[in-house]
């Protein structure tokens, strides 16, 4: 049988884990695979490079299940870290987002990961991680653009 292979693998592993994490229900249900390959006699280092997850992540999720039940599986107020962004910030950087780089005095001709985190940085004294910067950018509902290669000997008026 030939090997599947998925197209952009990289891109699509960023894009998977963040579907997980859009709502309650799917983390849950990632969670409830990873104690389930735990209870099958995986490790949580094994169940974790699996999953994308840290096999702290899932030896918590083994002992809340221990402890609690189904039900500690599940979201609850208070678990996670708090955003380093407020809601109004979060709306505020949706407007930035929405014009140029240029217009927010960052010299870059598209939004990507760095120059959100650059912005971040200077405007705020916010410091998140390219990765993180780039989940604010789903979160806020943009897609990834890439600029278009110019071909070497492409006529530049052109």
């Amino acid at each position: 049988m030939r090997a599947l292979t998925i197209t952009d693998s990289e891109e699509m592993i960023l894009v998977l884990q963040d579907e997980i994490r859009r709502s309650d229900q799917s983390r849950y249900d990632h969670r409830l695979h990873g104690v389930l390959l735990v209870a099958q006699g995986m490790s949580a280092r094994q169940v974790a490079g699996y999953l994308g997850d840290s096999a702290r992540a899932v030896q918590y999720w083994v002992k809340r299940l221990n402890e609690e039940g189904l039900s500690g599986l599940t979201e609850s107020e208070g678990r996670g870290r708090p955003s380093r962004l407020s809601e109004s910030q979060l709306s505020e950087l949706g407007r930035v987002l929405r014009a140029s780089p240029r217009r927010a005095g960052i010299a870059a001709n598209l939004w990507d990961g760095k120059t959100l985190r650059h912005w971040l940085k200077e405007h705020w004294q916010v410091e998140l991680s390219v990765r993180q910067c780039q989940r604010i950018f789903r979160q806020l509902g943009f897609r990834q653009r890439k600029p278009r290669p110019m071909l070497a000997h492409a006529d530049p008026l052109a």
